[in-house]
């Protein structure tokens, strides 16, 4: 599914359980699929974000990136992405990459999806 790029906001999604907490410690990532949607967890210092994995400068998959501080930088070709919010940070990337919001519910770190519709 070819998402519109942009950062999406919580009362336009419906959470997704991905993982229990313990499963995503900080400093690491987690690859989850939710219906057509690839899309990676960062834990960063105890806050999460998560952005869809394709590169919007050549639909590769960035998750496998370094990541440096909030960005996050496609193994490709060196786009550098804000995992906060999806903006781009440097080329040759052409537009933001979807972000989803996250929040931790009784013990399961949960992703906003877009609703249907």
């Amino acid at each position: 599914m070819a998402l519109a790029y942009r950062r999406y906001r919580p009362e336009e999604c419906d959470f997704v359980p991905v993982a229990p907490v313990e499963d995503l410690p900080p400093g690491e990532r987690l690859f989850v699929a939710i219906g057509d949607l690839d899309i990676v967890v960062f834990n960063i210092a105890g806050q999460y974000f998560a952005i869809e994995d394709r590169c919007t400068h050549d639909d590769g998959p960035i998750g496998e990136g370094d990541l440096e501080g909030y960005a996050i930088v496609c193994p490709r070709h060196g786009a550098r992405f804000d995992v906060r919010t999806g903006e781009v940070l440097a080329p040759p990337a052409p537009v933001p990459v979807p972000a989803f919001p996250v929040r931790v519910r009784e013990g399961q770190v949960e992703v906003g999806v877009p609703r249907e519709g």
